[in-house]
């Protein structure tokens, strides 16, 4: 499919070069961690560098009713093998019609509202070396059809190939223990990565809320992780079951109040749960009379497997700030508290972002963890306090 794209993406440029567009950025980034690392004669490190490269070309014609978009993502780490990873973000033909649209390639879908996890994601492959938060994601092969009408806006997706989530390699940081082995992959499906996953969306504006009703069948993007000894060693085997999900997203803007509620019901394993976040931003406008915004972010996880549940997000109440300085930097913040309400852990996060004159952007992360107990799902991460720098030239 990738090479197929490549050539309809080549032919149809090569003909109008001149309505071509580029645009994308480099970056480079510096990870620091302020603890040594928590296994004993570890190939950790403490520094981590790497360079990242993120262009894009938008070709269109007929009249903007098709387009192609190509967007190709590398990255070179300094000492994660595992991180220095290429992917497609995205490779897709799109095609308007009267009433409906067809996009054939490979894309990205984001269904989330609240701020502290996206439950109804599931599309996308967590790209979970580019990140921990599980925000970055994965291209993702698909056939998507829309429609939208006076009833809402009906999105129907084919999806012909499984990606694996990402992890981090031997010498990588922060990362399991014992590290995941990929090439110990397990599906239940014995069609494995080539499985035909499908999904439906239903999105409609109803006034000042907005809802969303969506169903995935096929692949879970969430792998388990079982202990086993391979070679001598115990490493992590990462298993992908089949699920059935049913979603509902809904996002209610009220004045300064912004009301914003996912929840889930997932069929897997023999097993049905269900879980929930939900919460408010309100916002401060114009704070002590400058230009400046500020919003205050309650939310609470919940999942009703309680502590036997495969997320650590199952009984949290996230807490945090974030501020627009809505100036011509675009310099904003923000400062998150998710705090296990049964084991007072506690992951506290702050992402800044200014830009340096026309070109140029600096973005900074910190993540710091607490109270983690040696049977938790984080446990591996307490010593990873961690502080990410990323210098990023646009164009």
């Amino acid at each position: 499919m990738k090479k197929h794209l490549l050539t309809l993406v080549l032919i149809c440029c090569s003909n109008n070069l001149y309505s071509m567009e580029w645009s994308g950025n480099l970056s480079v980034q510096s990870r620091l961690f302020f603890d040594e690392p928590l296994a004993v004669n570890s190939q950790q490190h403490d520094q981590y560098l790497s360079v990242a490269a993120r262009p894009e070309l938008y070709h269109s014609w007929d009249d903007d009713t098709q387009s192609i978009t190509f967007t190709p993502f590398v990255r070179l780490d300094q000492h994660d093998k595992e991180r220095s990873h290429t992917d497609i973000h995205e490779l897709a033909w799109q095609r308007v019609f009267d009433h409906w649209e067809l996009k054939i390639g490979i894309s990205k879908v984001y269904w989330g509202v609240t701020e502290s996890q996206h439950l109804v994601d599931v599309i996308n492959q967590t790209d979970l070396v580019e990140n921990t938060d599980g925000e970055d994601k994965l291209g993702q092969p698909m056939i998507r059809a829309s429609t939208e009408q006076d009833w809402g806006l009906l999105d129907v997706y084919l999806l012909p190939f499984f990606r694996e989530r990402s992890f981090a390699g031997i010498e990588g940081r922060p990362r399991a223990y014992p590290v995941v082995d990929t090439d110990l992959v397990q599906y239940e499906s014995s069609d494995e990565e080539r499985h035909i996953d499908y999904a439906l969306r239903w999105l409609q504006a109803f006034d000042e809320l907005e809802l969303a009703l969506s169903y995935f069948n096929g692949t879970s993007r969430e792998p388990l992780l079982t202990p086993t000894i391979y070679n001598g060693s115990t490493v992590l085997l990462p298993y992908y079951p089949l699920m059935t999900q049913y979603g509902l997203a809904a996002q209610a803007t009220l004045g300064n109040w912004l009301w914003k509620l996912e929840t889930i019901h997932r069929q897997w394993l023999n097993e049905n749960y269900n879980a929930t976040t939900t919460g408010f931003e309100y916002t401060l406008v114009g704070l002590m009379e400058s230009s400046a915004d500020l919003g205050i972010i309650t939310e609470y996880l919940y999942d009703n497997r309680e502590q036997q549940a495969s997320s650590f997000l199952e009984n949290d109440i996230m807490v945090g700030l974030r501020l627009a300085l809505n100036d011509a930097q675009s310099t904003e913040a923000l400062l998150g508290f998710i705090v296990d309400l049964d084991t007072d852990e506690t992951i506290i996060s702050l992402e800044a972002s200014r830009r340096l004159g026309d070109n140029w952007k600096l973005e900074l992360e910190l993540r710091s963890f607490h109270h983690l107990d040696n049977n938790s799902l984080l446990s591996s991460l307490k010593q990873d306090d961690m502080l990410q720098i990323d210098l990023a030239c646009y164009f």
